[in-house]
């Protein structure tokens, strides 16, 4: 029941007895505050909504029905609503950015159209995004003896200007031919290259479409037979319409995808469903069915004018098909940081200590560099430039950072349990296969971790070391209090800043992934090496190389160089806010822990090593569930597996860690021949 239906016999009263409702300046509102009664404080089951009070009502005092029929016939007369079926909740532009924009400000503050427009009266009437819920629990007999009682005419009654059945068949016109348009735009239809020699469907659906249109004009009751074959058959080509679109998003493998594109496929594939929702109220059975059309296109406007700003739901559905090619890209890459055998274990530690090696000297030159007497943006710059040009000698060196393989590690494991969920079997299997992987994910982080903190301590003591007995300069000297205190989790935030870092480490998978499906969907390498200047000026094997090189090194170059500018730029970043922002890794508090002690004339207190050393590990332990969790969640999203799964996953987890704890820390012999999984450490 609505908030107090003992209202709608003094409302009636005051403005249905005689011809009051006439006098009211503003009309919609009179319907408006009656609706304001009808609605329910809460929506639920257990307590449907019932306007059998006002039926009664209106069936007992004639003056009431007829007074509140003229009205309701009178305010929605000559009313245009085909924008709300071609516009309303559909993207308008191919800008994702712009459109949520848009969209916000609508729902801060919402459009008002003009006043002859159904738009208008629904915005003012259904206001609360709640409201077609409850209008569903409306009785549907209740609903047609409404529709009786306030005498409404049928859709198909005329086909003038301005009359429903024109409004709707405007509507699907206007639709078509945007929807042709966006098909057959040049990047579309790159997407689909299986239909290059055929004829489009969106052409048929357009023809098909005119002849129907045609019938129902030149019919007498102005509506078609459901059974009529002409009509049957748009669905056939709107499935075929549908089946061009679900093709283009599964190519999006081969060719990658754009954002524009993606925004374009989601716009003709939201149309194609609003066409498929539309279509039937052209045709009719029975003439019993009228009534019912009716009252289903009332509650699908209603529907379509209250979710039209729903940006949760246009958010997912833009950026998921995008996600999913980026995490996938980084999935691919993330193969080569999991080892599954001794060989590539050993390998991992290589590659780590050579990491760490880099990492020692950052450490130094980030020192040397905070010397210098710059601005906050010199500093920034100067940070940034370090850490970038670091980070991408370590990539191209093939040395691995530890943290840069959770983010593309929790991808493999996703895809891994996708596979799974899609091959079927039991879900203990499933979650058995996802768990041992993940200790193969977790043990190559640890020899990851282990290799770059052993290495960066000693290489960053050696330097200032030796410059030290060259040039009787300790280089930490002046900054050794400030690097032990910046690694104690007591007495700073180095565990906050250590999540940043994750952040950051997140944000830089995101980046390689989205790099490589950019340049994927671009065909930068076929272009590069089929370069006609390239290959006349430096010869067809240097264009090959760079296409390659291009291919397979650039997405991580520019993932490592980004990493850097977030990790340089952060504290000064913060400085400008006006808020304490940092960075902690777990390499460079190894190097940095090494500074201080130098630094320090190694005068250290144990007091202050053991929170060192204990700051060090909460540090890595934040770089890894920061940057894992978060691309979890982001390859959980984008492939539609449900966050349910989390629970089922993280209890496989914890049986395999019982009953095979080793794996965590040590290859077993049994995993040798097992997978083929290289250890390159590319991204």
């Amino acid at each position: 029941m609505g908030k107090n239906t003992k209202d709608i016999p003094q409302f009636f009263k005051t403005y249905f007895r005689d011809d009051t409702w006439i006098n009211v300046t503003t009309q919609v509102d009179l319907l408006s505050e009656l609706v304001d009664i009808i609605r329910p404080k809460n929506i639920n089951d257990n307590n449907r909504v019932s306007i059998q009070p006002l039926i009664e009502l209106l069936k007992q005092d004639k003056s009431y029905k007829q007074n509140f029929s003229n009205y309701c016939n009178e305010l929605l007369e000559k009313k245009t609503f085909h924008a709300i079926i071609s516009d309303a909740g559909i993207p308008q532009e191919s800008d994702l950015i712009f459109e949520i924009s848009r969209k916000l400000f609508s729902k801060l503050l919402p459009s008002q159209p003009a006043e002859n427009n159904l738009e208008y009266i629904l915005n003012q009437i259904f206001y609360k995004t709640s409201d077609p819920e409850w209008i569903a629990q409306i009785d549907l007999n209740e609903l047609k003896s409404l529709f009786k009682l306030l005498e409404f005419d049928f859709i198909n009654a005329s086909v003038e200007v301005e009359s429903p059945l024109s409004e709707l068949l405007f509507a699907l016109e206007v639709m078509t031919l945007r929807i042709c348009g966006n098909a057959l735009e040049a990047q579309v239809m790159k997407m689909v290259p299986e239909y290059n020699n055929l004829e489009s469907p969106f052409i048929a659906f357009q023809n098909n479409l005119s002849l129907v249109e045609k019938r129902i004009l030149n019919d007498a009751h102005h509506y078609i037979h459901a059974e009529n074959e002409d009509y049957k058959h748009l669905f056939v080509l709107l499935q075929q319409c549908k089946d061009y679109v679900n093709q283009a998003f599964k190519n999006s493998k081969k060719f990658g995808i754009s954002l524009r594109v993606n925004q374009m496929l989601m716009r003709i594939n939201r149309q194609l469903i609003r066409m498929e929702e539309t279509l039937p109220f052209l045709a009719v059975n029975n003439e019993k069915d009228l009534i019912a059309h009716n009252i289903n296109l009332s509650m699908r406007l209603i529907k379509y004018n209250c979710y039209k700003n729903n940006i949760k739901k246009f958010f997912n559905e833009g950026t998921r098909l995008l996600s999913y090619e980026i995490t996938e890209q980084a999935a691919k890459k993330g193969e080569h940081y999991i080892t599954n055998d001794k060989k590539g274990y050993f390998e991992m530690l290589k590659t780590s200590l050579g990491g760490g090696l880099i990492v020692g000297l950052m450490c130094v030159s980030k020192v040397i560099f905070s010397k210098l007497d710059l601005s906050s943006f010199g500093e920034a710059f100067v940070f940034s430039m370090n850490y970038a040009i670091g980070f991408v000698i370590l990539y191209l060196l093939g040395f691995t950072l530890a943290t840069k393989q959770p983010a593309m590690t929790a991808s493999t494991l996703i895809s891994a349990l996708e596979n799974g969920l899609k091959k079927g079997g039991s879900v203990r299997t499933k979650h058995q296969v996802f768990a041992k992987l993940f200790s193969e994910v977790f043990r190559s982080q640890v020899v990851a971790f282990f290799g770059n903190v052993i290495m960066a301590f000693p290489v960053a003591m050696l330097v200032v070391y030796l410059v030290d007995i060259s040039v009787d300069y300790n280089i930490p000297t002046a900054k050794w209090e400030k690097l032990i205190n910046d690694l104690n989790p007591a007495t700073s935030l180095a565990i906050f800043h250590a999540a940043i870092a994750g952040i950051f480490l997140f944000l830089s998978g995101i980046i390689a992934g989205g790099i490589a499906n950019r340049n994927k969907f671009n065909n930068i390498y076929t272009r590069i090496k089929k370069h006609p200047f390239l290959k006349r000026r430096f010869g067809k094997k240097f264009a090959t190389k760079l296409a390659d090189f291009i291919e397979h090194k650039w997405a991580g170059i520019m993932s490592n160089f980004w990493f850097g500018v977030f990790m340089g730029s952060t504290a000064s970043v913060g400085v400008f806010l006006g808020l304490n922002l940092d960075i902690r890794h777990i390499a460079f508090s190894s190097g940095n822990f090494a500074l201080g002690m130098y630094g320090s004339d190694f005068t250290l207190s144990t007091s202050a090593i053991i929170w060192s050393l204990i700051g060090i590990f909460f540090i890595g332990f934040m770089n890894f569930w920061v940057s894992f969790g978060f691309s979890l969640l982001l390859a959980f999203k984008s492939r539609r597996i449900p966050l349910s799964e989390l629970k089922a996953v993280n209890l496989s987890i914890l049986n395999y860690l019982l009953s095979n704890p080793s794996e965590f820390i040590w290859p077993p012999k049994s995993d040798t021949n097992e997978h083929n999984m290289g250890t390159k450490h590319e991204e």
